[in-house]
């Protein structure tokens, strides 16, 4: 038997168009990601406020605790890692840092609020939360800007310009790139929870005698 010839396809693709049509692909993927980013912060807001809500009312340093522990261990089992006592402790100290829910940013990261949650000072927590929304500023400038009591020194400062300058100089190398939320961990960890999740709901649909309801 005579083996066919391969068939040889010339690339008619011009490299403008396909780089139009993978910035196309790059952009739906960065925005998937801000979508999921936006609803895990939503999400632990939304849970910080009510582990507050629940403490309420009752003797707050034993009963915080017991919450706490419990609900870390039925959550941990039920989603997997990402919802032990600690994080717990975060997404609370994230609704009492901002209580207001308008006042949270959808344009930043979890990974910025875990930062912003560390200052002290609501001024200054303020001044860097609307900078990093505003200037799109990446966690490593947060992270730097923060370390580095910008806001202090701004504030302390008669002349602001040499102050702002360094900061722009100092920070240009860590300047926020649409890779940065496709990367973060914390958006990966919760988009594998539901995943799992998900999946796991589908195998009991399946392996469920009919007529049985979960």
């Amino acid at each position: 038997m005579t083996k066919k010839p391969a068939v040889l396809i010339r690339d008619v693709v011009r490299p403008e168009f396909y780089q139009s049509v993978v910035d196309i692909l790059q952009a739906a993927r960065c925005n998937a990601y801000r979508t999921v980013n936006f609803i895990m912060v939503e999400a632990y807001w939304n849970i910080g406020r009510m582990i507050v809500e629940e403490e309420q009312g009752k003797d707050r340093a034993e009963y915080g605790v017991y919450l706490l522990r419990n609900l870390a261990l039925r959550l941990s089992t039920q989603f997997g890692k990402g919802f032990d006592e600690r994080e717990l402790r975060k997404m609370r100290q994230f609704y009492a840092a901002f209580p207001i829910r308008d006042a949270v940013r959808p344009e930043l990261s979890w990974t910025h609020y875990r930062m912003l949650i560390r200052v002290e000072k609501e001024a200054a927590r303020t001044y860097y939360l609307t900078e990093s929304a505003d200037q799109n500023w990446s966690t490593r400038t947060l992270e730097r800007q923060i370390n580095s009591l910008y806001y202090e020194r701004l504030l302390m400062s008669r002349d602001k310009l040499p102050v702002i300058e360094e900061m722009q100089e100092k920070t240009a190398p860590l300047a926020a790139t649409p890779r940065d939320f496709i990367k973060d961990p914390y958006i990966l960890e919760f988009r594998n929870h539901f995943h799992a999740t998900t999946r796991r709901r589908n195998e009991r649909q399946i392996q469920t005698p009919k007529g049985c309801v979960l």
